[in-house]
């Protein structure tokens, strides 16, 4: 019986909605999931809202409206466990770019009545304004390491999640580094694993979708970079990509400026 499970809710702030696809992608795995928790609230998926609390939150997306701020807040409300997914809502995602300009100015030359846009001159990670239980990195996320959170925390175990670099990944794949090997611009090395080094594995440069790994050393990074001969400008634009509000890819970004 539905009453009988935890009940799980999936909720949108501002972004694409491909961390939630990630979710549907479980496919076979997302049936045993339903089995184990009471789907409760995913309009991506069902039309079927249930009222909370909730014995657990997904949220995808970052704030980026005086609307939104106040709304997950009471989505921490009515939420036993509250997990971000993807790098909206860990970091302040692609959008977060707003945050090194002037928002206003944009909003002055795009629409044609700026006074009714009602937006936040920043782009906020979820835990800026409330505390959250698990932050789950990647543009988007890994739906495996999705299971793998959720499985554990019903289970009171915490979640088996790896915060080594890439560059482990592309060894246990027996890849050639491409930054070593083929002077390839990568940020493999101060990048978290979690994509399983897609882009190195093709013989491309890691643009770094799943954010910094705890020990990234952004400064031998950035000397790297320019030692193979890549503009500032260029470096900068990198370090400003999925997570360039999350530390310490945004004060690398600073010291570029």
């Amino acid at each position: 019986m539905a009453n009988d499970r935890p009940k799980l809710a999936v909720w949108k702030f501002a972004s694409c909605d491909g961390c939630q696809l990630s979710l549907l992608d479980c496919e076979d795995e997302l049936l045993a999931v339903s089995q184990a928790v009471h789907i409760a609230n995913f309009p991506e998926a069902s039309r079927e809202v249930v009222p909370g609390p909730y014995e657990i939150s997904l949220v995808e997306g970052s704030v980026t409206t005086p609307h939104d701020a106040e709304r997950i807040k009471e989505i921490r409300e009515i939420s036993d466990l509250v997990i971000t997914i993807g790098a909206c809502a860990t970091s302040g995602g692609i959008q977060a770019l707003r945050n090194f300009s002037d928002v206003k100015e944009f909003t002055n030359i795009v629409y044609a009545n700026p006074q009714f846009i009602d937006t936040l001159d920043q782009s906020h990670p979820i835990s800026d304004y409330i505390n959250v239980d698990f932050e789950l990195r990647g543009c988007p996320i890994d739906k495996y390491q999705l299971l793998e959170v959720v499985i554990s925390l019903l289970s009171g175990k915490r979640p088996n999640i790896p915060t080594h670099s890439v560059c482990m990944d592309c060894k246990l794949k027996l890849n050639t580094c491409v930054l070593v090997a083929g002077n390839e611009p990568c940020l493999g090395p101060v990048t978290q694993a979690g994509c399983g080094a897609i882009c190195p594995s093709f013989n491309r440069g890691c643009y770094g979708c799943f954010g910094p790994q705890d020990s990234a050393n952004t400064d031998s990074m950035t000397e790297i970079w320019q030692n193979l001969g890549v503009e500032n400008e260029t470096i900068l634009q990198a370090f400003r990509g999925f997570n360039g509000f999350l530390e310490p890819f945004k004060s690398a970004g600073e010291r570029l400026e």
